[in-house]
């Protein structure tokens, strides 16, 4: 992982929201239809969302100072926090009560049918091509993960972020095309309800996906699972070997905090405890390049005594 790790994703998908977020717009002011303006503040909150991601990465950058020793690097879960309190007030309740409101009063489209049809189609097409960037970025830090599985143990929040709302904003399109679809066909509005209905939904569920994420990141996960196996294979290949209990915490995605008690062996002197302690850490950062803050306490184990044999 690096600093620079998703800011391309989010580059190309502001790009493209603020484009088709005005394009929405227009084509709902010419129809008056509820599912292109449900859309239009979708893309709206998804480039509102995409700046936090950055200002989120901007501060993360700040130096650690005596209020904050460790440093700043949660700015980014934070701020990718704050991305899902945005899509699920903003978009997903505005479009739940935008159905409700034309689902009270339908209305047919009766001018310029063909325009949110056209600015739909558009709109996958460049939502289509900010996901492919979004995937490209993620396809070199999954491995071999499945989509899932990395979304749920990726460390850096961006991409995880841009791949749910790219996800999210296709599959709204698709929504937001059944519904004036629909209404064109029936003359109708009520299926212009139903569609927006149907994104407010996935927006809502989107925004617990991502906050139930990003509230575990914001508490402090682990290493990954592979980290924690170079961790103690760095160890075992070091002169401290006898990990009594070993502690990880992500600080940030690319701030990985170690703390570890190390067995010693009686009468080891000050010199050659700090020259193997320095030998650890140098191969720890050796194997985790993201390994920050690494704090070795050296110990001695307390053996129990083998009982002495029955006297007969």
């Amino acid at each position: 992982m690096s600093e620079g790790e998703g800011t391309k994703a989010i580059v190309a998908a502001l790009s493209a929201n603020l484009g088709i977020g005005v394009t929405k717009f227009g084509a709902w002011a010419l129809t008056g239809a509820s599912s292109m303006l449900a859309e239009a503040i979708h893309s709206v909150v998804d480039s509102g969302n995409q700046i936090l991601l950055l200002v989120g990465k901007r501060k993360a950058r700040q130096a650690a100072d005596d209020t904050h020793p460790f440093g700043y690097a949660r700015n980014r879960y934070y701020y990718a926090f704050l991305v899902a309190i945005m899509l699920f007030s903003l978009g997903g309740l505005f479009s739940l009560y935008e159905a409700w409101e034309k689902w009270q009063e339908p209305e047919p489209i009766e001018s310029w049918a063909w325009v949110p049809l056209v600015v739909l189609l558009i709109a996958m097409v460049m939502e289509g091509l900010s996901l492919r960037t979004a995937v490209h970025e993620a396809n070199q830090h999954r491995g071999n993960l499945g989509w899932f599985a990395y979304i749920r143990r990726s460390r850096s929040p961006e991409i995880p972020v841009i791949l749910l709302e790219d996800s999210a904003a296709l599959v709204g399109l698709v929504f937001a095309f059944f519904g004036v679809s629909m209404t064109l066909i029936t003359g109708d509005g009520i299926w212009d309800a139903v569609g927006t209905a149907l994104i407010g939904v996935l927006l809502v569920t989107n925004a617990i996906i991502l906050a139930r994420e990003t509230k575990s990141l914001l508490m402090g996960e682990s290493a990954t699972a592979e980290d924690l196996a170079l961790i103690r294979g760095a160890f075992a290949a070091s002169p401290m070997t006898d990990i009594i209990h070993l502690r990880t915490m992500h600080l940030g995605p690319d701030d990985l905090m170690i703390a570890a008690k190390v067995g010693v062996r009686p009468g080891t002197t000050i010199e050659v405890l700090a020259r193997d302690t320095d030998d650890a850490e140098r191969r720890i950062r050796e194997a985790v390049p993201v390994a920050r803050l690494i704090f070795i306490e050296p110990d001695l184990r307390h053996v129990l005594a083998e009982p002495a044999p029955d006297k007969e």
